[in-house]
């Protein structure tokens, strides 16, 4: 995935607003992303195209050598479909429907037969242990749970890479480092691309990339040497796993 001369304008005259202002930026298959900065820095913008949700005003955006900026919407949408899954702060999970058809939902819209659906459903869950819980809606099941039916319904398509957007913002924070350490497992187990947005640093810790964004650039672009590979104790603090950083 690569970004040459990203910009992004909303708005026109007095209200316009430029939320990205000649970005460039190289994912490289297999990489574990942690895309950081304040609100209204751009991240997001930034996050929504690549995730093919948005498209930029100027500039390239290159998929396994694609240009995405000259796909018609159809076209962005089956790419989505084939090659990239997503994880959101809330969930988005339908409330009267067991974790089995939330899962089965991407597979339902590609067109897949229900039998296709159910065998890959059943493993995505399994895969995010959650195995015999595919039966109970939603509000049968904690936040962390639910968290994991939506991780399970990203990779249930095999994609390339997942786009999560503060994972574990609604979580407390032994919740939040198990999806982590979920999140990690599926980059180094299933050779996924990851791409985070966050905006704690503790989350951060586990990629082994930390991109910044403010006033929509890039501020910093950095590797962390010591990225966790394991779920730090429960007492641990922002500040300590930071430091790691």
């Amino acid at each position: 995935m690569s970004l040459r001369g990203i910009t992004r304008r909303y708005g026109q005259g007095e209200a316009e607003l430029m939320a990205l202002k000649g970005i460039n930026l190289d994912i490289a298959a297999g990489e574990f992303v942690a895309i950081m900065g304040p609100s209204g820095s751009g991240k997001s913008t930034a996050m929504n195209i690549l995730g093919c949700l948005d498209t930029p005003t100027a500039g390239e955006y290159l998929f396994k050598g694609a240009h995405v900026e000259a796909l018609s919407r159809d076209q962005r949408a089956r790419l989505r479909r084939r090659y990239l899954g997503f994880v959101f702060q809330g969930f988005n999970l339908l409330a009267r429907t067991s974790a089995q058809e939330n899962v089965e939902l991407p597979l339902l819209y590609r067109g897949d037969s229900a039998s296709v659906r159910r065998t890959a459903a059943a493993k995505a869950l399994k895969d995010v242990g959650l195995g015999g819980w595919e039966h109970h809606t939603p509000g049968e099941l904690s936040g962390g749970q639910q968290q994991r039916v939506a991780i399970a319904r990203a990779i249930v398509t095999e994609p390339a890479v997942v786009l999560a957007d503060e994972p574990t913002g609604n979580l407390d924070t032994q919740r939040s480092h198990e999806i982590m350490c979920l999140l990690l497992a599926l980059n180094r187990d299933h050779g996924i691309t990851v791409l985070m947005v966050t905006h704690e640093l503790d989350m951060a810790a586990y990629a082994r990339r930390m991109v910044t964004f403010v006033d929509g650039r890039i501020a910093k672009d950095v590797a962390n040497p010591h990225p966790i590979t394991s779920a730090p104790p429960v007492a641990e603090t922002a500040a300590a796993a930071a430091e790691s950083i």
